[in-house]
């Protein structure tokens, strides 16, 4: 075997990922070794309970509860932990004694990824996360790398497997949400505690990473519009489906040209997370299952798909690894790391100057004149009318039945819309707004 120069890597944490990556580390060794052009020595592993019971059988010996120890004197420091601390600190020290960091932790490069990269920065190290924004899917070094001469225009991403399994179940069998999300939990795709995955938490964070990259500009978690799927119901998804469209939780992150005059050339951005109609003949229609999905539009390079797992410890753990071997590269190569690109410093638009086509929904009486005031309603608060559906639920004795209207609109600013939906709630009419979903992809 060639003789190899040895880097030290120290792992932190052995969930369902960690543990994936420790084991393709002693199984590939030799292989990995002639990519990397260096043997990769797993030193330790960093875990709360040595003797907690993992998916893969490893070395009793490798495991340690003294993090800090562990990260002293390693080349490549992988962090799997997840969680913001004490995560932030072990990164944070391991660039400082002149590591490099691979890491898949989305929720603390959301908050916390201007300050990770500066530390980086100030002593030539390198942060890697492939697999921080779309688990197995290549999109970090396209987006950081291949298109970095080009424009961004927009990113239209399917980046949670969880509703992503949800929507599509529903879409598919016509399922209930509450029966489809229970079946999610026992298959494991979705925690007991659902929050993060379908009231929108995780894709924002990856949206927030992802619109990093794409415009070079550093995204607060906080300016990132979020909306979750605990709305969306069986007869929104039959509306959709009658309509030609299928309901996809969708993070989409735009280049808006001219959206602020004078400054920054007049560009300006926006980021965003929430329930979408996604015509069905567009290529994220066709997701299917717990699977994730990333189209970019380039100004040069045109439309690009990226699809694959979104998550799974051994496929997440291909991503981790990928990341693994470009640090090792680096080491033997030398010379200082690549910094992050965020100096065009574009400001991100509030949700209510984007402008986007929708589909509302409201319950009505099923009455005369009530259609021409829900028509000059939408006219007064500058919302066109493109179509209009009516479906009679209910019919009275005597009294008003109830009807549900289904109108699609015009593109119109999203502060007009609302304002608009908030006077026709309050209006006498409408009874109820069912839904109201933006129109994505068309």
């Amino acid at each position: 075997m060639t003789e190899y120069r040895r880097l030290r890597v120290a792992l932190l944490g052995a969930g369902a990922v960690g543990s994936q990556v420790a084991d393709l580390l002693r199984k590939h060794a030799d292989e990995l070794a002639d990519r990397a052009g260096a043997a990769l020595d797993l030193v330790g592993i960093a875990v709360r309970d040595p003797d907690a019971p993992r998916e893969v059988d490893l070395p009793r010996e490798l495991f340690t509860t003294d993090a800090e120890q562990l990260i002293i004197g390693a080349d490549i420091v992988i962090e799997l932990m997840g969680g913001i601390e004490p995560a932030r600190t072990y990164i944070l020290q391991a660039l400082n004694s002149g590591a490099d960091v691979v890491t898949a932790n989305k929720a603390l490069l959301a908050s916390h990824g201007p300050e990770i990269f500066d530390a980086a920065d100030q002593v030539g190290a390198s942060v890697y996360y492939e697999a921080a924004a779309a688990g197995a899917i290549p999109i970090i070094r396209p987006l950081r790398d291949s298109l970095a001469g080009d424009r961004v225009q927009r990113i239209m991403g399917i980046v949670n497997g969880t509703t992503n399994y949800i929507l599509d179940r529903m879409d598919r069998e016509g399922s209930e949400f509450a029966d489809v999300l229970a079946d999610a939990q026992a298959l494991g795709y979705a925690e007991s505690d659902p929050t993060a995955d379908i009231e929108g938490y995780d894709a924002a964070q990856k949206a927030a990473i992802l619109a990093s990259l794409a415009f070079h500009t550093a995204v607060p978690l906080t300016a990132v519009h979020r909306e979750g799927i605990t709305h969306v119901d069986k007869w929104v998804m039959d509306a959709a489906r009658h309509a030609g469209y299928v309901v996809k939780l969708l993070a989409v992150c735009e280049r808006i040209v001219g959206g602020t005059p004078g400054e920054h050339g007049g560009d300006a951005i926006s980021v965003r997370v929430y329930p979408a109609l996604v015509p069905r003949e567009h290529p994220l229609a066709s997701v299917r299952g717990a699977n994730n999905a990333v189209f970019v539009q380039a100004e040069a390079a045109g439309n690009l798909m990226f699809y694959g797992a979104g998550a799974g410890g051994v496929q997440t753990a291909s991503a981790v690894l990928g990341d693994v071997v470009s640090a090792a590269r680096r080491h033997i190569a030398g010379g200082v790391g690549v910094g992050e690109s965020t100096r065009a410093n574009l400001p991100v638009l509030p949700i209510g100057r984007v402008t986007t086509r929708y589909q509302i929904t409201l319950e009505v009486s099923d009455e005369p004149g009530v259609l021409a005031t829900v028509a000059g309603i939408l006219s007064d608060g500058r919302v066109s009318i493109a179509t209009v559906e009516q479906t009679v639920l209910t019919h009275g004795n005597g009294d008003p039945g109830v009807a549900r209207i289904v109108i699609g609109t015009h593109r119109a600013l999203e502060q007009d819309l609302s304002e608009t939906v908030d006077r026709l709630a309050a209006s006498g009419v409408v009874g109820r707004v069912v839904s109201v979903l933006r129109v994505e992809g068309d």
